[in-house]
């Protein structure tokens, strides 16, 4: 019988009275290892009730003490780090090594988040009119929300309530019903670290579950990261309904090669950026731009490509995992159909591959598509899976020009030995992360991960000094005190300081 995922809700994990369950099931097998409740109305709202009383205390607590309690979260996580990659392995299908780093990137979030003494300094400026001074506090919203995706379930999550909490929020997170036990394994931890009753609540479920967070009236701020027709729903709704929202959307990233370029570095980069984590991720390149002769490698990245294997987790030899779900399959499988039909040329084709002794999983084999065209269906559609398109144009010029054309701006890189060509790529680019010979070029949490277009709706990105900005308020204030008759006195002191 599998598990019920419980709900992490006023500082306890509790069983559901849902009669709305979804079944998580493992993708290299499709064997049925939990079910996800899609939590009653009013779990939700006992869950955001408790978030609200929470923040009036939570807010007062000093911030020396969250930014200890984040240390202890750290520590935990890090001491955890094989257990939660386990739990991924287990209901998303990623590779040892991956899922490990999976939780790696998130504990690098919440070591920033210790840091939050820093980054809560407000400004101050003496005298702006004679005796008056003018000075800033940054404070805390209230309860805020996230609604996580599949792909990365330990360290999306970790983006973002690390960081909430830290500013001194509370938190509401709704992770994927795809693989919701790694969010609950992480809560679990962030009890033992010391956090108080109601500042995170774990709540699971589908779309009714989303929608009471984005219309809720005491959610104040709403974090997403997922596909593009969902993020603008987020963004709309949230908006619409007087929210603060960040959402992280869809991505089509392009890696540019230049003939000067180290040609095995390429290779080697494009090899894991294009089928690394099955694709399921958006920092992936899915286009591969070759100027002039760096087109003639084509044929050799194909075949370093084509060596690929995917594999379930306890094989060592396996690059990447399943995808997610049979529905995630299939769409990948249409898509490459779709691209032969429209005239692509199928260099690698992992359309029917198989897995020896899991017949039942989602495997998607490494798939390269040479001359591709910009109004071809491969390249204009994230697919998110194993495929890369690759394309050849005569010019820097029209490389930056092809990059800038597509409505995605969530990353993009550059392989070449120039450093004017360097130079002018990442000043002309449209795009909010740029790699200079590397591949994906996701920033460090002390910066902040910057999608730009179609790939970002907001202002305020995640981690870094700009989650700080998104989950904050700054007062201001101007104060002028009066001398006039005032006694400073003590014991055996009196001092007039008219």
């Amino acid at each position: 019988m599998s598990t019920q995922v419980q709900l992490f809700i006023g500082g306890e994990f509790v069983n559901s009275r849902t009669e709305q369950w979804i079944p998580v099931t493992n993708p290299a097998t499709q064997d049925v290892i939990a079910q996800a409740p899609c939590a009653t109305m009013d779990e939700m709202e006992q869950a955001i009730a408790s978030a609200k009383l929470a923040f009036k205390s939570w807010k007062e607590t000093p911030v020396s003490e969250r930014a200890r309690l984040m240390m202890r979260f750290a520590q935990l996580l890090k001491d955890h780090q094989a257990d939660i990659a386990e739990i991924i392995c287990q209901e998303l299908g990623k590779t040892v090594e991956d899922a490990k780093g999976d939780v790696w990137r998130g504990i690098e979030v919440v070591e920033q988040a210790a840091n939050i003494p820093s980054l809560m300094m407000g400004e101050t400026v003496e005298n702006v009119a004679r005796s008056i001074d003018t000075y800033s506090y940054i404070q805390p919203l209230g309860v805020c929300a996230g609604i996580t995706p599949f792909n990365f379930p330990a360290m999306i999550p970790l983006w973002m309530f690390p960081m909430a909490i830290a500013c001194g929020n509370t938190f509401v997170l709704k992770p994927s019903e795809q693989d919701p036990m790694t969010v609950n394994k992480i809560a679990e931890l962030f009890v033992q670290a010391g956090a108080p009753k109601g500042v995170l609540q774990v709540v699971h479920g589908g779309k009714a579950q989303v929608d009471v967070l984005l219309r809720h009236p005491d959610i104040k701020a709403v974090s997403f990261v997922g596909s593009v027709n969902v993020g603008q729903y987020i963004y709309k709704t949230g908006t619409e309904h007087l929210k603060r929202v960040q959402a992280f959307a869809g991505a089509k990233n392009h890696m540019v090669v230049m003939p000067d370029a180290n040609k095995q570095q390429v290779i080697n980069a494009l090899v894991g950026a294009s089928v690394g984590a099955a694709g399921q991720r958006c920092m992936a390149i899915s286009v591969a731009v070759f100027v002039g002769e760096a087109q003639n490698w084509i044929p050799e990245v194909a075949e370093a490509i084509s060596k690929v294997r995917p594999g379930v987790y306890t094989d060592p030899q396996a690059a990447y995992g399943p995808q997610i779900s049979p529905q995630a399959k299939a769409r990948i499988l249409s898509l490459i159909e779709q691209g032969k039909k429209e005239g692509a040329t199928c260099l690698v084709d992992g359309s029917g591959i198989e897995v020896e002794g899991y017949p039942n999983g989602n495997w998607v084999g490494p798939t390269v598509f040479s001359n591709v065209t910009r109004d071809m269906t491969v390249y204009k559609d994230e697919i998110f899976g194993p495929v890369l398109a690759t394309m050849a144009v005569d010019s820097l010029e029209q490389a930056i020009e092809l990059v800038n054309a597509s409505p995605y701006g969530n990353g993009t890189s550059i392989f070449t030995a120039s450093g004017a060509a360097a130079r002018k790529y990442q000043h002309e680019i449209e795009v909010g992360q740029v790699g200079i010979n590397i591949p994906i070029p996701v920033p460090l949490p002390f910066f902040s991960f910057t999608g730009w277009k179609g790939s970002f709706y907001g202002d305020q990105h995640a981690y870094g000094k700009q989650a700080v900005r998104f989950y904050t308020e700054t007062k201001t204030i101007t104060a002028r005190w009066f001398d006039d008759d005032i006694q400073v006195s003590g014991p055996n002191m009196s001092i007039n300081l008219r």
